[in-house]
């Protein structure tokens, strides 16, 4: 009976130590699970030297009723432009660090226009390379560890992100990569505070970084999201500043 009990409790310990057995949260810190995360991602020298990421591929909306060739550049420090096209027209969304602007031809308006500051927030969070965890600091963000909860049947690890600006991320990461399988962005855009809710999932490595190739966005609690599959990847290519700022009027004739 002594070896059998001393068998069971190293057994158990065992389990434990490997996580998979009575998992507890003590002593688990927000520090500790942003490096597990930097570290999953690749690690800061391979994230840093990401400099600039091309990804192509589709954009499905209306329950994959519409499809639409997306792509989307993004440059260290901070900027990014999204262009999805369908029937010849394209939309494009653009931020250059210091102001965004669009070109909306869905909406009849094919001239670019300047977008607010607080339009510009949601891109401001999509022009970040490796997600609100990295450079929390630099960015004048805090970060505190909030516990478990329930992503799709999956006990994620969940951290709140409040940002410079007062808006807020919840980050949930897969408890055995350490990965964001969830973001929830909530954000005060024209008076209003705007939930959405992003998924993220099939990671695929490119140059020593992970990268999310499925992404499903929306309103949160809404039936109504687009999912993007990325079909490309392209790390540090070069890339012309100027597809980030505003255009130049034409000149006239």
């Amino acid at each position: 009976m002594a070896i059998r009990r001393l068998s069971l409790l190293s057994l158990v310990a065992l389990l434990s130590a490997s996580g998979l057995f009575g998992q507890d949260d003590k002593g688990i810190t927000a520090d500790q699970l942003v490096a597990k995360n930097i570290e999953a991602k690749g690690g800061a020298a391979a994230l840093q030297a990401l400099k600039t990421l091309k990804l192509s591929g589709k954009l499905l909306v209306n329950d994959g009723k519409l499809q639409l060739a997306w792509l989307q550049t993004k440059k260290q420090p901070g900027e990014v432009r999204t262009d999805a096209t369908l029937q010849g027209m394209t939309l494009v969304q653009a931020y250059d660090g210091k102001e965004g602007w669009k070109i909306s031809p869905f909406q009849g308006r094919k001239d670019p226009e300047k977008l607010s500051a607080d339009d510009c927030k949601a891109l401001i969070e999509d022009a970040e390379m490796a997600g609100p965890l990295v450079n929390w600091k630099e960015a004048g963000s805090t970060v505190s560890y909030v516990g478990r909860e329930d992503v799709d049947g999956t006990d994620a690890y969940k951290l709140k992100v409040v940002r410079k600006n007062g808006d807020v991320n919840f980050v949930y990461l897969d408890p055995d990569h350490y990965l964001e399988i969830r973001v929830v962005s909530q954000r005060t855009e024209q008076g209003a505070q705007i939930e959405t809710e992003t998924d993220l999932g099939n990671y695929e490595k490119i140059a020593g970084v992970f990268i999310p190739f499925s992404v499903e966005s929306g309103q949160r609690h809404s039936p109504d999201k687009q999912k993007l599959v990325v079909e490309k990847a392209e790390p540090n290519v070069d890339v012309d500043d100027t597809i980030f700022h505003f255009p130049a009027p034409a000149a006239k004739k």
